[in-house]
């Protein structure tokens, strides 16, 4: 999702308030709150908690779902294929970026048109405002939102922006909202910064750190007790979260590889997923992210760097990634067509992980090393709508060494622990 083609949003600022949220329980297969054993292979999505109580969450309502290909089935269908089958009152499916069938690439969407196997109308939400939103709910008579997208845990991921203008929306109409839940792929710590009044975008709405730790249900929880007060609306009443079994907050990666599915079409792997909320701030610079080769996000590099960056970077001997001199040619994107220079970033031990001190690290010693490495735009804004606030760029021009920068972060990081530990759903503190 490249900063330069989304279409950038603003939101106000934000104060604190709270709510009452009302939890999903459909019955015996319905998961709890309580601690769950977690272990491998014992994972049930939201929507297959759902669909095996036959979709009665939506019983009576007329229903718009917010998707994409993630939103799917353990035996891969559709959602919206599966509850069109099954007698839901389907009346309109909401694209995100990239489009309900995911063939837009970054910053792009498909458009609305109409679902040829369902004969439902999909709406381009892509970029939408709030009052779109209630323009798009109004014309298709809904009156319950369905969310399930497979999120990647970085608040520069657009997908919780669409479903906080949705929630806004449905706040307006009065509206009930269900997220079926998925876990965090990248696991339920919070890390980075949080996003500082004045650099609300399109990628990133609200202050929340950039690894912000949570599933999309607790997200959707946390917004409506406090974020929607916050803006003079009201909690939605009927909000329902159809949670995860099985998830545990340390639980990293999918539960099965073979289940993967591009949440976008530079998100290839839950390795690029696992590294995204670090790397993806190479988006910021002149140096290609990897758009273009077949591992975005793994492989960073420009025409100017060379085998000194890989050296540099192992001589940090960084937790659970080593660094492979590389070379390759993005096919689009950032120095197209060019022979860059640089590394890919090789996951040990994704366990032990931590995707914004590779990425801090690896900005540091770049902006080292070479003096062609500059930012993209107004003197590091992009890096600034990114990272949350001019701090970060502020201090990489000023040669500050990356430890320091990550400490830089630690007071508030802290806070938002705290604000967010009671609209956790998994598996109790943090």
């Amino acid at each position: 999702m490249a900063l330069d083609r989304r279409k950038l949003l603003s939101a106000s600022g934000l104060a604190a308030a709270a709510a009452v949220v009302a939890p999903f329980a459909p019955g015996a297969v319905a998961a709890s709150s309580q601690t769950r054993p977690g272990k491998p292979g014992s994972l049930v999505n939201g929507a297959d908690v759902a669909a095996a109580n036959n979709w009665g969450v939506f019983a009576g309502r007329k229903v718009g779902i917010i998707t994409n290909p993630t939103g799917v089935l353990a035996n891969f269908r559709s959602i919206v294929d599966d509850m069109a089958a099954k007698g839901v009152d389907v009346r309109a499916v909401f694209g995100p970026e990239h489009g309900f069938r995911g063939t837009a690439q970054d910053g792009a969407s498909e458009g609305t048109s109409v679902d040829p196997r369902t004969g439902i109308t999909v709406y381009d939400s892509y970029g939408a405002t709030v009052t779109d939103y209630v323009g798009f709910f109004e014309a298709s008579g809904v009156d319950t939102i369905c969310f399930d997208i497979q999120d990647v845990g970085a608040r520069f991921y657009t997908y919780i922006w669409t479903m906080w203008g949705a929630m806004q929306a449905a706040s307006k109409r009065g509206a009930g909202f269900v997220v079926l839940d998925r876990p965090n792929p990248i696991g339920g710590q919070a890390r980075g910064p949080v996003l500082q009044k004045g650099f609300e975008s399109g990628v990133g709405q609200l202050s929340i750190a950039l690894q912000h730790g949570m599933t999309v249900g607790e997200l959707a929880t946390y917004f409506n007790a406090v974020h929607l007060p916050a803006i003079g609306l009201k909690p939605i009443a009927d909000l329902q979260v159809v949670e995860v079994q099985g998830w545990r907050r340390e639980m990293t990666g999918p539960d099965n590889r073979a289940a993967w599915i591009l949440p976008s079409p530079n998100m290839p792997t839950p390795e690029t997923a696992t590294l995204y909320p670090g790397t993806a701030l190479f988006e910021a610079t002149n140096m290609s992210e990897g758009r273009g080769t077949t591992r975005p996000f793994e492989l960073i590099g420009a025409p100017y760097v060379d085998y000194r960056w890989a050296e540099a970077l192992n001589s940090r001997n960084l937790a659970g990634v080593t660094f492979r001199e590389a070379y390759f040619q993005p096919t689009l994107s950032k120095n197209q067509g060019i022979i860059c220079g640089g590394v890919q970033v090789h996951i040990t031990d994704p366990t032990r992980v931590e995707a914004l001190e590779v990425g801090t690290h690896m900005l540091v010693e770049a902006k080292r090393l070479y003096p062609g490495f500059a930012w993209r735009g107004d003197a590091g804004r992009w890096m600034g709508l990114l990272s949350g606030s001019s701090r970060f760029a502020e201090q990489l021009d000023a040669g500050t060494d990356a430890r320091t920068i990550m400490d830089s972060w630690r007071s508030e990081l802290g806070q938002f622990v705290r604000d967010t530990r009671g609209y956790l759903l998994y598996n109790g503190q943090r």
